[in-house]
């Protein structure tokens, strides 16, 4: 069985349990599905530097990322990711409740894969993120580096 490795980065502790109750709710589509949460910009560059460290099979095959963080926001954390080699190709969604302008062009000068604004309500809310999930971790092929 495929592993798949999804890392969550928000602050927000509601849209954090949000997202994973929708994880929880889809079916594996007989891929094992590693969800790992950080609450911080700050914690999720530890998490990937900690993954790399063990080995390049650990680091997340996807990055599901909050812009409007503080002490480190998602452009920063998007910048530290595409400024190493080894990081670079992972998959960074933008995770956001921001519809404006400038934060998605910013978001994809900095090297974003997709921008996505959450949705409201939770049904469409999960269905977003099964979408997210199929796109980038089946459908989608990229530079693997494990």
């Amino acid at each position: 069985m495929k592993t798949r490795r999804i890392l969550l980065v928000d602050d927000n502790p509601n849209d954090l349990e949000l997202a994973m109750n929708a994880f929880g709710e889809m079916g594996s589509d007989g891929i094992d599905y590693q969800v790992g949460v950080a609450s911080s910009g700050v914690e999720a560059i530890s998490i990937i530097r900690e993954a790399l460290r063990r080995g390049t099979e650990y680091l997340p095959d996807l990055i599901l990322l909050d812009l409007k963080m503080p002490q480190m926001d998602g452009l920063a954390v998007l910048d530290a990711i595409r400024a190493e080699d080894e990081l670079r190709n992972i998959p960074v969604v933008m995770l956001t409740t921001s519809g404006e302008d400038r934060d998605i062009r910013d978001s994809y000068a900095h090297g974003a894969s997709a921008y996505v604004i959450k949705p409201l309500d939770f049904a469409q809310f999960r269905e977003a993120m099964h979408t997210i999930r199929s796109f980038w971790t089946n459908l989608n092929r990229h530079p693997r580096l494990h």
